[in-house]
């Protein structure tokens, strides 16, 4: 991870085709959904994207093709039916019609996220006559796009908002060791801040999602989200800090995790050693005893920073912005995926201190890094704005 050695990261293995196929799913009355997927599917095409006939059986002797790398998953909205998911990197965007006029969108749409096991969830609705497609996605908010032009400008705009589901490769493989050494099975300072630090942000508010999610979904629905997304306690969000025994690693909180109350290493605090791109596979220590969690999802993103960057010692994400101007990511990259990571990375590599920088995450939130958890939060200190704006 020392400057002086740092090369690129290798990118995500490619097949020739991988990122251009999509498919359709789903059992739709609606003669508008089937407008909607006629229109999105000749911009996906228009663009270069290979659709895959649905629920097309293997032809006997042949191997399986591959998954479809987005499924567009045409519902009702009164009967939004999940699909199942062929493979890790697949993609959902679930698309239904609402009734017309509807302001509170939020309220009706975010649901449909969990009922579909999407990634992003399109709902259209008319307003006054004018048909406004709302993007809501689980953790990075709502926005919108009105049909104010002609067709294939307006499904331009769409596929613009979800070709980074299209395109994106998720960096969520864990690979555990139970090689811990013994005398970091109860933590070390770095472990004691990032607790410290999760106690600090949950008392200052920055801890729950950007929207009130338990505003839009029942209790055994927000359960299913924690399961599904990695959200524990409505806590987003994650920190982490450069190992003191070794430089090369770097301890990170865990996903679906309170980060109010990080204790347990192993389960609510991971040591990352490692990544292997043939695997797109974060690796980490663990004690030999303790049945572990999965590290942040945001951990690819955490370790090209520390890889890079010697001088970084401590990285804070947070849903929330910043009072002042700041560069920000240009594109939509769901958590979790390699080519966030990569971009959030490359602002970090153009701060004029990338070991004091301040990235903002479209529609999403911050990366702050800092020479140790306390010096990152003397900075923000008077600096947080709670609500990340959305575009």
């Amino acid at each position: 991870m020392h400057q002086d050695t740092w090369t690129p990261l290798m990118g995500p293995r490619l097949a020739p085709d991988e990122h251009l196929t999509f498919t359709t799913a789903g059992d739709s009355q609606s003669a508008f959904v089937a407008w909607f997927a006629r229109g999105l599917r000749v911009a996906l095409e228009r663009q270069g994207h290979t659709f895959l006939a649905p629920d097309t059986p293997p032809v006997e002797g042949e191997p399986e093709s591959p998954p479809a790398r987005l499924v567009l998953n045409l519902c009702d909205i009164d009967r939004p039916r999940p699909i199942h998911r062929r493979g890790q990197g697949t993609f959902v965007v679930t698309i239904v019609e609402g009734e017309d006029n509807r302001r509170d969108v939020m309220k009706a749409a975010y649901p449909l996220i969990v009922r579909s096991l999407a990634n992003m969830v399109i709902y259209n609705t008319r307003v006054n006559g004018v048909l406004e497609s709302h993007f809501v996605t689980i953790e990075q908010g709502h926005y919108t796009i009105r049909l104010d032009s002609d067709e294939e400008t307006f499904f331009d705009h769409i596929y613009r908002r979800i070709q980074p589901l299209a395109c994106s490769h998720l960096v969520i493989n864990n690979q555990f060791t139970p090689d811990l050494p013994d005398y970091l099975w109860e933590g070390d300072e770095a472990t004691r801040q990032i607790s410290w630090a999760g106690k600090q942000l949950d008392g200052m508010g920055l801890l729950p999602a950007a929207i009130p999610i338990q505003e839009y979904l029942s209790e055994r629905e927000l359960r299913h989200v924690k399961r599904l997304y990695g959200i524990g306690g409505l806590s987003y969000g994650n920190l982490s800090a450069r190992a003191l025994h070794d430089p090369r690693y770097f301890w990170m909180s865990a996903s679906g995790v309170d980060k109010g109350r990080l204790h347990t290493i192993g389960r609510d605090i991971l040591l990352v050693t490692g990544y292997e791109p043939q695997n797109l596979q974060i690796n980490l220590s663990v004690p030999p005893h303790v049945e572990p969690r999965r590290v942040s999802v945001d951990a690819i993103e955490h370790y090209m920073i520390y890889r890079e960057h010697p001088q970084v010692q401590a990285i804070i994400h947070i849903h929330a912005w910043w009072r002042d101007p700041i560069v920000s990511t240009e594109v939509n990259y769901p958590c979790g995926t390699y080519e966030l990571a990569s971009e959030v990375a490359e602002l970090v590599r153009q701060a004029p201190d990338p070991s004091r920088a301040v990235i903002g995450l479209k529609n999403h939130g911050l990366t702050i890094t800092g020479h140790s958890i306390a010096e990152i939060f003397q900075r923000i200190d008077g600096m947080i704005v709670p609500q990340v704006p959305m575009s």
